[in-house]
């Protein structure tokens, strides 16, 4: 059985979580070291209920506190049903946005006092904070071009209608945080090529790779 380790993707709309994270699960899967990919809001069926309340409508849909609280609601359900016990497990967990995204949306972009929102979040994640996030930095302009392109089936399109000013407050909100926390956070520049995004995330985990390799 390995150490767990709990690494989370984050990052503005079309940087590319979703095509690293699953490319970071094949490179594990490559040296033997057992893991589960999840992501937020979802993970388990009751968060994927509250997820399709949260990312399909008008952007108005909901304001900052319910936000808050309903992604809070669904991240207590991922933690209890899929992340902890994976940990337990000694599994490694992927996930794809966790508590970081949470603050930065709903205090920093829809105006909710952030001590307020860390209160409340800090509430339900109890400790359980990632080892390390990798923050897939992208300028929203290029990002929003990115996330426009096709994805078939998905309607999952109601923070891309949010205005730029929006995605620019979001950016620089996961830039500060990485700042104030730079033992978790490692930056990775998401304008690159997908193939050069990997790599640099590769590198960014060299350590914990190696010790889960050996593991």
């Amino acid at each position: 059985m390995s150490n767990p380790v709990f690494i989370t993707l984050e990052g503005g709309e079309g940087s590319g979580k979703s095509t690293q994270i699953k490319r970071l699960s094949q490179e594990l899967d490559a040296r033997g070291i057992d893991h589960i990919m999840t992501r937020e809001p979802g993970g388990c069926q009751s968060a994927l209920d509250i997820r399709k309340l949260l990312v399909e409508g008008d952007p108005d849909r909901w304001d900052g506190l319910s936000e808050l609280l309903l992604y809070n609601a669904a991240r207590h359900e991922h933690l209890r049903r899929v992340i902890r016990p994976a940990l337990r497990e000694g599994k490694w967990v992927l996930c794809d946005r966790f508590s970081d995204s949470t603050i930065v949306y709903q205090s920093l972009a829809r105006g909710i006092p952030r001590d307020v929102a860390e209160y409340i979040t800090m509430l339900i994640v109890q400790g359980t904070m990632p080892d390390v996030t990798l923050l897939l930095d992208i300028d929203p302009t290029e990002g929003l071009k990115r996330a426009k392109g096709p994805r078939l089936g998905f309607n999952e399109d109601r923070f891309e209608k949010e205005s730029l000013e929006f995605h620019q407050k979001l950016r620089q909100g996961f830039l500060d945080m990485a700042k104030e926390q730079p033992q978790r956070f490692r930056m990775i520049d998401a304008f690159q090529s997908e193939e050069a995004v990997h790599e640099d995330i590769i590198t960014a985990l060299g350590d914990k790779l190696l010790r889960g390799t050996a593991a």
